[in-house]
């Protein structure tokens, strides 16, 4: 059974589509995971589990169950309909899913959730089978009006054509005899070799109305009758507000009210001018409780404690002390991670109008169900009493999985007559933050006396996003997200251990863009690259000589060549290169950087081989690569979290920076084909950053760098 039939005969398949006239006369296409509910086609206002509608004027609606938060979701998944469908993708009209785990669950993570580099994933068979299955109903009705063939009729440009009588006409036509036939017990995909769009570069269909300002984030929702708030949680994590006079704040032109909760204040204004001036008025007494007196460096030697007293084996293939013992070559390495900061453009906001009945929240999220669940749970209503609108993103980076936000914006709401807004300042969007963890990971390995790699040990020590996310994940004490780019290096170790030692610290800690891939990758990649200099090896060759997988070595060769590795290079310059698998995806990546006689480390140039699988629009996937690397130069030269006194102390883009447009390197992306299935794209680009910036160092200067971000004291000529 080829791929294709194994999916259209799986039970995913069989509880596919649901059609039926609309009240409209339109036709509706459902798609879901759960079962589906029994409907009768004489029945009007059918298909709970809409993605698409087509109305009798020939518009065609996509219902998106994913987000659109910069990554370019919005044009690529409404191509995998239109491809199918034969429609110009420019004419599909898009709106938002309302939430519904039901019919709008995530294939891949089984509910309703915008992350992961799953997308294209997750929909790739599932949406061509939702326009197919609606392209094949609306041919089998023109075929039934014509009293033809339905194999003598094609779909082509949202109409179905009569080649033999030159007869047309458009699917808003059809659409009410198309809702009305049986379903197709299979549809035909389209095999690679005719697509019209999937794999050819297409224009954003979001970008005329962000470009006109018509679009609509989270931040933008306007409400009759809002109020503007904004707020000051406890400093210290953990805090609880011990008293504050709120008269200093009531005393400001425009402001309303001071609310106060145990953990939190927030001035609620006619507007954010006087929101802010409130807040500022106000001198709160806190309890900063048990946290008071950490410090970032008490973090890090409770990580080295936990990491030195081992960790739960999750691969042991092999003897690694005994190779390890009998190596001709030994090296060990300590590598160190910060806490990371997410910084989207758009601060968290969130909009809520709560009732004695029912709650109704304004906000842009990557997780719609479990943010109405913990709206519900804030306001105490039943869930069905909570509507959530959700917007488009001004970028997610992972702090959109997270709804405390919306918890907290509730718990306000329930002091507030009528709508309010809550705004986040940067300073305290910064603040408090969910962060990406830090690691703190010890590694061994072993040459032989060719220089070849016999032995591997990897024991990586921090937080479990996923035991406080997804708790049925976190099995006896292992996490497989957290070893995620470790567990499954892309060379090959005959005596390979990974060990996880879990510990949480005070600071909560969020998916950032990738967590083990962003970590791991940085501490493989460069071990890799200090045994290969340990071996006399250039570092590209040694890698080729110990990578097993032919899409591996097909993304490092084209980096290679594409960089012009091994080329000659002025003083303090250098090339330095990674390589892995992350998120379904091959990527090598070569930085070119150089570094100042002050240690300040430039990039010149990012050169990256790609190869995600099955490509849907090569110009999102090219920019998903470069803006993923510059996430990821920031990070490795500027990004950090440190605790002080409990608190964090970075607050904005001054202590916290990201790479400025000047200090932007030059690109060159290369996909590179597979035929593979689809792997992700967001994320990869960022975890492959770091090591190519830092073995890159090292070329320049002859300095490793085992901890982020960049010291340039320590490269300073």
């Amino acid at each position: 059974m080829s791929d294709t039939q194994a999916t259209l005969a799986s039970p995913a398949r069989r509880r596919l589509l649901l059609a039926s006239a609309g009240a409209t006369g339109g036709l509706v296409l459902g798609l879901g995971l759960g079962p589906a509910p029994a409907a009768d086609a004489a029945e009007p206002g059918f298909a709970p589990n809409a993605f698409l509608r087509i109305a009798p004027d020939g518009t065609v609606t996509m219902t998106m169950p994913y987000i659109e938060m910069g990554q370019g979701t919005y044009t690529s998944v409404p191509m995998l309909i239109a491809e199918e469908l034969e429609v110009e993708l420019a004419s599909v009209r898009l709106e938002h899913a309302p939430a519904d785990d039901r019919r709008y669950a995530n294939p891949a993570l089984g509910f309703q959730v915008t992350g992961g580099s799953t997308t294209i994933r997750a929909s790739f068979n599932q949406l061509r089978e939702a326009g197919a299955s609606a392209r094949t109903l609306l041919v089998n009705a023109a075929a039934q009006r014509w009293k033809v063939a339905p194999d003598s009729c094609r779909a082509e440009r949202g109409a179905v054509l009569h080649p033999a009588s030159g007869r047309r006409l458009g699917y808003g036509q059809l659409a009410s005899d198309a809702a009305k036939l049986p379903l197709p017990d299979k549809v035909a995909l389209k095999p690679a070799s005719e697509f019209r769009l999937i794999g050819k570069p297409a224009k954003r269909l979001d970008t005329p109305a962000k470009v006109d300002g018509s679009a609509r984030y989270g931040i933008d929702a306007r409400v009759p009758g809002m109020r503007i708030a904004t707020l000051m949680q406890a400093p210290v994590f953990g805090g609880r507000l011990r008293q504050v006079d709120e008269a200093p704040a009531l005393a400001v032109r425009g402001v309303r009210q001071v609310v106060k909760l145990d953990d939190c204040i927030a001035v609620v204004a006619d507007h954010m001018g006087a929101a802010r001036q409130g807040l500022a008025a106000l001198k709160p007494v806190w309890d900063d409780g048990t946290n008071a007196s950490l410090q970032q460096a008490d973090i890090v030697a409770a990580m080295a404690a936990a990491s030195a007293r081992g960790g739960v084996k999750m691969r042991d293939d092999g003897n690694v002390d005994s190779a390890l013992a009998g190596a001709a070559v030994k090296l060990d390495a300590v590598y160190e991670l910060p806490f990371l900061i997410h910084a989207a453009m758009e601060p968290l906001n969130c909009t809520v109008h709560l009732r004695a009945d029912a709650c109704d929240v304004w906000v842009g999220t990557q997780v719609l169900t479990r943010a109405r669940a913990a709206a519900a749970e804030a306001a105490g209503l039943p869930v069905e009493r909570v509507t959530v609108h959700n917007h488009l993103l001004g970028g997610g980076f992972g702090r959109r999985l997270e709804v405390d936000s919306v918890t907290l914006a509730v718990r306000i709401a329930r002091q507030v007559d009528g709508p309010v807004k809550i705004v986040w300042t940067r300073e305290e969007d910064i603040r408090h933050d969910m962060f990406r963890p830090c690691f703190y990971d010890v590694v061994r390995g072993g040459l032989d006396a060719q220089g070849r790699p016999v032995a591997w040990h990897h024991r990586t020590t921090g937080s479990s996003v996923i035991r406080r996310w997804a708790p049925p994940l976190f099995k006896d004490g292992t996490d497989p997200e957290t070893v995620d780019g470790a567990l499954q290096p892309p060379y090959a170790f005959a005596n390979l251990r990974v060990e996880y030692q879990n510990h949480e610290p005070a600071v909560p800690t969020a998916f950032w863009r990738g967590v083990g891939p962003t970590h791991n990758l940085f501490v493989v990649e460069s071990f890799v690259d200090e045994l290969a200099a340990a071996a006399g090896a250039d570092p590209v060759a040694f890698r080729l000589a110990a990578a097993t997988d032919p899409r591996a070595i097909a993304v490092l060769r084209t980096v290679a060549e594409r960089s012009g590795w091994g080329q000659p290079l002025g003083p303090r310059q250098g090339r330095g290169v990674s390589l892995g698998f992350a998120f379904g995806s091959w990527i090598a990546m070569v930085s070119e950087v150089e570094v100042a006689a002050d240690g300040t480390v430039r990039v010149r140039r990012v050169t990256t081989a790609f190869d995600p699988g099955v490509v849907v629009n090569p110009d999102t996937v090219a920019a998903q690569l470069e803006g993923g690397a510059i996430f990821g130069i920031s990070a490795a030269l500027y990004g950090q979290a440190t605790v002080r006194n409990g608190r964090i102390e970075q607050s904005n883009f001054h202590d916290a920076p990201v790479l400025r447009m000047n200090e932007t390197p030059q690109f060159s992306t290369h996909l590179v084909p597979s035929g593979a299935a689809p792997g992700g794209v967001g994320e990869p680009g960022t975890a492959a950053l770091a090591p190519s910036l830092t073995n890159a160092v090292f070329a320049a200067t002859g300095k490793r760098l085992r901890k982020l971000p960049v010291d340039r004291t320590l490269l300073a000529a």
